[in-house]
């Protein structure tokens, strides 16, 4: 997806993936990433889910495109964070937690630092198909051992145009081929682009680095 997609979806306020609290998943799964220092959290957007991992004890690093986002991400904590520039980034930092405004696909292992596991439930689906491998690839070469917490939407995709993107599970595991990954959970999904009475699951997956 372009840049401007997603500047023009925070600009005028479109914004149907945030939650506004934290995810069930997380909440009922988050306990797999115990003893995981710093965590990555990929196009966080502005999620409450970083304040809860925060709340668990976790560093957290987010990295989120659109900079009004992460602004507001601190207005809604009612914290005022650190601004610096790095590189091509600029880095919000309060207490245990990091966004870093810029480019998911510009990030390097030097700038999120050490990474210990990851947390993704609307980067993976944010991306049309053809991003997705380059996304998964990414993700590894910035935390190649760390497991990685996922959450998916499953949906016939000819209902509608993404994002959210359908992920179906036998894609989830093509992109995780050497790891193993384990659905933890699967509910009924909501989007509120989809018909009301469209099928929508929502699967929850945790992806380690051994193999199958």
């Amino acid at each position: 997806m372009e840049p401007s997609f997603w500047i023009a979806r925070w600009a005028e306020g479109r914004i149907g993936f945030h939650e506004g609290k934290p995810n069930h998943y997380l909440e009922k799964h988050g306990g797999r990433l115990a003893g995981a220092r710093r965590v990555l959290v990929p196009l966080c957007g502005k999620a409450v889910d970083l304040a809860y991992l925060a709340g668990q004890g976790h560093a957290v690093v987010g990295v989120e495109l659109v900079e009004d986002a992460v602004r507001q991400f601190f207005a809604e904590q009612g914290v005022t964070p650190e601004v610096e520039r790095r590189g091509a980034f600029v880095a919000y930092t309060a207490g245990a937690i990091t966004i870093l405004a810029g480019d998911w696909f510009a990030t390097d292992a030097a700038l999120v630092g050490p990474i210990d596991a990851v947390y993704d439930r609307a980067a993976l689906i944010a991306m049309p198909p053809e991003l997705r491998p380059r996304y998964a690839a990414h993700q590894r070469a910035l935390a190649a051992a760390a497991p990685v917490l996922l959450v998916t939407l499953e949906y016939p995709q000819e209902l509608m145009d993404g994002p959210p993107f359908a992920v179906p599970e036998d894609e989830v595991r093509g992109l995780y081929v050497h790891a193993r990954v384990d659905r933890l959970d699967a509910g009924a999904g909501r989007t509120a682009r989809l018909p009301a009475d469209a099928p929508c699951l929502e699967k929850c997956f945790f992806i380690t680095s051994e193999a199958r």
